[in-house]
């Protein structure tokens, strides 16, 4: 074999083994466990070496169930909250901390973004103190700015005002994770549209919804869908915040029904059913969501 021959071989092997590291990885970590996870969903088990065929009787189950109802309905709720508070909020504070104006933008930025950097179980656990009744500063402010001289809102134990709690609590923490998309966006916007509609007589309002809008369309359906797909996995907040599903099951949630009728009791097999049920409706969710975003910007 001759050296020319031996380098065209190296150069066909060659893309074979930079992929190969990465298929790999792939087939351990990602595809075997779907396939695992998928076929444990026909099973009863008692641990994962105790194991019974029961075909889709987990998922039979599952539907009929009226506790995972209560979990769909407070996630989707929680979901559509969420969303319709973080979008236009996020989307706002990236549009204000955009100005050339304003003075230490920057600082204004990391203040706004910090709270993202606190995992979840510490937010909870913040904020289980922040939102006691008469001693909690969130009451204690709330009586101030409505100028009463006492407030007790029960935020963690009366049911009405559990959803609210949840939604405002991750609200103050993601916003900010999400405003650094839309100044990204922004950043992409052709100042000289802008200027061109300046000189047309355009106001504000209708700079951004004729220029600015159409540029971060993109952005905001990325937004859209990954706000609802971590607000469907939402746990670790109501599991710290309320020690639970709170009163009458007004904060479970998907993957708290998951860990506490799969995992806690070791059957592995509804567990797998939940898991597989819950990524088929964000699948749903999110396919009509992008679905949605691309008819309106043909529409726009």
């Amino acid at each position: 074999m001759n050296n020319s021959t031996f380098f065209k071989k190296q150069q066909k092997l060659a893309p074979y083994l930079f992929v190969i590291p990465f298929v790999l990885t792939f087939c351990i970590f990602s595809a075997y466990p779907y396939i695992k996870s998928l076929t444990y969903s026909l099973y009863a088990t008692s641990g994962p070496k105790d194991s019974k065929f029961v075909g889709l009787a987990n998922y039979q189950f599952l539907w009929s169930d009226p506790d995972f109802w209560t979990a769909v309905k407070n996630t989707a709720l929680f979901a559509f909250l969420s969303v319709a508070i973080q979008l236009p909020l996020s989307l706002g504070l990236a549009l204000l901390l955009s100005q050339k104006w304003i003075k230490g933008v920057q600082l204004w930025r990391l203040a706004v973004f910090m709270p993202n950097l606190m995992g979840q179980v510490a937010v909870g656990v913040l904020f289980g103190v922040l939102l006691q009744p008469k001693f909690g500063l969130v009451n204690i402010g709330l009586a101030q700015l409505l100028g009463v001289s006492w407030l007790d809102q029960k935020w963690l134990s009366e049911p009405q005002n559990v959803l609210p709690a949840l939604v405002l609590v991750t609200a103050w923490m993601s916003i900010g994770y999400n405003m650094i998309y839309f100044l990204a966006a922004l950043q992409n916007v052709d100042q000289e549209l802008i200027e061109a509609a300046m000189v047309d007589g355009a106001n504000a309002t209708q700079r951004f919804r004729a220029v600015t809008l159409p540029t971060i369309a993109p952005v905001m359906a990325f937004v859209l869908v990954t706000m609802t797909v971590g607000s469907f996995q939402l746990y670790e907040l109501p599991r710290t915040l309320l020690n639970g599903g709170g009163p009458d099951n007004r904060g479970l949630t998907i993957i708290m029904y998951l860990f506490n009728n799969g995992l806690l009791s070791g059957d592995l097999g509804y567990a797998s059913a939940v898991g597989w049920t819950l990524a088929v409706m964000l699948a749903l969710v999110s396919g009509i969501q992008i679905w949605l975003s691309g008819t309106a910007k043909k529409g726009a």
